[in-house]
């Protein structure tokens, strides 16, 4: 296995890299980690778009939607694949990675930022909520961080405590729904969402990761 770093950034948070995974006769694959920790990969993205997809047929007319972490843009991309989807709010902490999609550093990414029902921001979640006013969203769909158990940066542990998602539940109108990706199952999670939304589920995908079998975890909550 060959690695090839195509960019790299500091910030408060740490670094940021992206690089080309490349194996013997396979396909070159972008690779992002923060920290030296693995975020994501374009190999394995079926969980991405099952996140777009469980919150966007949970809604009758997903006319506004939030998605919270750009990554590589595979759940913005299926969000903006629904021809009901009007607007697109897209919150991602880091600027770099908004730069490598600008830019075409990730080779996709000019295409998904030039779509005009797109608007993107580059804050973090939870002041991008804090700040939002009246803002209602139908959809909202969390990728942030690996989840809750397995944080890439401590501080978003509060992005699955009742504060924030009660922010969240304030946000959505009537019939909205809210979905959360979580690297591995999270009970603590679910059990936040059921008193904060009264109803929540979670759904098991299985995955083949870098050669291994994994399962991720997409949470699940509506708001009546």
């Amino acid at each position: 296995m060959e690695y090839v770093d195509l960019a790299r950034a500091d910030s408060e948070r740490g670094e940021l890299v992206l690089r080309e995974r490349r194996a013997d006769g396979g396909p070159t694959v972008l690779e992002l980690r923060a920290n030296g920790v693995y975020v994501m990969d374009s190999a394995e993205h079926a969980t991405e778009k099952a996140l777009a997809d469980a919150a966007l047929n949970a809604v009758a007319e997903p006319r506004r939607v939030l998605v919270g972490g750009l990554g590589l843009g595979f759940t913005l991309d299926r969000g903006l694949g629904d021809h009901r989807v009007e607007h697109v709010d897209v919150v991602e902490i880091e600027p770099a990675l908004v730069t490598w999609m600008r830019d075409g550093t990730i080779a996709h990414g000019r295409r998904l930022l030039a779509d005009e029902r797109l608007r993107v921001v580059v804050a973090d979640i939870a002041g991008a909520f804090a700040e939002a006013g009246q803002t209602s969203y139908d959809v909202v769909l969390l990728d942030v961080d690996n989840g809750p158990g397995h944080l890439v940066h401590a501080s978003n542990a509060t992005l699955y405590d009742a504060p924030f998602l009660t922010a969240v539940h304030e946000r959505l109108a009537d019939g909205g729904a809210l979905v959360v990706w979580s690297a591995d199952r999270a009970p603590a999670l679910l059990e936040t969402l059921h008193d904060v939304f009264d109803e929540a589920v979670e759904h098991r995908h299985e995955v083949r990761l870098q050669d291994r079998d994994e399962h991720y975890w997409l949470y699940a909550a509506h708001r009546r």
